[in-house]
């Protein structure tokens, strides 16, 4: 063996390899899935709300009565029934027939993962350019990677994203002669800052990618698990024309199914299930026959009501928990709907050095560092009230101050050490400031 790394395979991957990095949150589930450990890292939805009596009767039936169907081969665009299934979900959202939604001009994908890969491979070249939300999605991140692109993060304040940094950052991509092809955007709840875009905003941001001619890559797993009333009308309810709308079921029925979709503007459709067939041949019928079977047989309008009201009431203990102990100077954003809570820390805090000492006293959360491209983040976390209990969270904050304040105590004695400043470089050559979310 001549190799001087631990990969003997190195000098034979494909240069789009080369940058490939483990995700964060992957690398935590093996410590936060302890019983021992709280974990507030994951987004995993509390599965144990759903009437699961009913629904193993429902796939043993799919099993014994459909299985000459439902294990069998597709199609690659999915089911027609599934899609149209979908188009009824997307309904209650706003996207209707009138915004131009068709079972036609949906394409059912392997989750929302799938999806975001799918539309890269349409849309990115080697070296292009994606603007999207700072911090933003870290399986997002992956993908943009994995397809060479770089990424150009827009700052965002309690408010979403702001529509003259989006400004800025279109008009800095084309002075140095880039391309930038869309904008990846959660406007809705958004992972990992709970944030929302404003209705006004969102109305400005459209306006800004068309006169661009910038694409909008609308990704939506949490507008129907809304706390307060309804969610602001998605991007794709407003416009239609070189808007792409993601969707998923793993956040509202099972993620282990593992389906998704996108509405596509209809000259893409083709191509999407062009690409999709290349990947995977065709989504799983069985995965598709369970998602079909449960919104044709059980009232998951109803089961929408129970998961908003269970993280509703998660989302309330989180926050009391963090404004009964956080230690001052830390501050956090309140979610109106979805699963996450994106925290600052006090000055000197670097959450990522931080996290061993966590784990240690058996509490997990995700370092903020991995939802930015470039490694920032460092004084900030994700924090996710969905799957814990009430209680369970608040041990789980109640740990994760204590750690804080050590840490502070630390730096008193010994001398903070200095962290990167959150700051990415900007328009015209400026530094933009990161984002002000408490």
């Amino acid at each position: 063996m001549t190799g001087t790394t631990l990969d003997d395979y190195t000098d034979r991957y494909a240069r789009r390899v080369r940058g490939m990095t483990a995700s964060e949150i992957r690398a935590l589930f093996a410590v936060a899935s302890r019983p021992e450990v709280v974990s507030l890292a994951g987004g995993a939805p509390y599965i144990a709300a759903l009437p699961l009596d009913a629904v193993g009767e429902m796939l043993g039936r799919l099993g014994s009565e459909q299985g000459t169907t439902t294990l069998q081969y597709g199609i690659g665009q999915g089911m027609l029934d599934l899609r149209e299934r979908i188009c009824e979900v997307m309904a209650l959202s706003g996207i209707d027939v009138g915004c131009g939604a068709s079972p036609e001009d949906v394409v059912v994908t392997v989750g929302g993962q799938q999806a975001l890969d799918l539309i890269s491979r349409l849309f990115l070249d080697p070296g292009d350019v994606v603007l999207a939300e700072g911090p933003t999605y870290v399986g997002a991140l992956g993908v943009f990677q994995a397809a060479q692109a770089q990424v150009v993060h827009v700052p965002m304040d309690s408010d979403g994203l702001i529509p003259e940094a989006l400004e800025l950052a279109i008009a800095e991509v084309a002075r140095t002669g880039r391309r930038a092809k869309f904008l990846y955007t959660i406007p809705t709840f958004q992972n990992p800052t709970g944030v929302t875009l404003t209705d006004e905003r969102r109305e400005r941001v459209l306006d800004i990618c068309e006169r661009a001619g910038l694409l909008v890559v609308e990704d939506d797993p949490y507008g129907q698990l809304s706390f307060d009333g309804d969610a602001p009308l998605p991007l794709r309810a407003r416009r239609r024309d070189g808007v792409f709308y993601l969707s998923t079921f793993s956040k509202t029925f099972a993620p282990g199914l593992r389906v998704g979709w996108i509405l596509a503007p209809h000259a893409v459709r083709d191509k999407l299930v062009i690409a999709s067939e290349a990947q995977i041949l065709c989504p799983s019928a069985f995965a598709q026959s369970a998602v079909t079977s449960y919104l044709t047989t059980m009232p998951w309008r109803e089961q929408l009501k129970t998961y908003r009201e269970v993280y509703r009431e998660r989302r309330d203990a989180i926050l009391d928990a963090m404004r009964d102990l956080m230690p001052a100077g830390t501050t956090w954003t309140e979610p109106g709907g979805g699963l996450f809570v994106w925290a600052t820390l006090p000055d000197g805090l670097d959450s990522k050095a931080m996290m061993p000492r966590a784990i240690a006293a058996r509490v997990a959360y995700v370092p903020g560092t991995g939802f930015y491209a470039d490694g920032t983040g460092t004084g900030h976390m994700r924090l996710n009230f969905s799957f814990p209990p009430p209680d369970r969270i608040r041990e789980g904050i109640r740990r994760l101050a204590s750690v804080m304040e050590q840490e502070m105590a630390m730096r008193q004695v010994f001398g903070a050490v200095e962290r990167p400043t959150h700051r990415r470089r900007g328009q015209a050559g400026a530094d933009v400031p990161g984002p002000d979310l408490a």
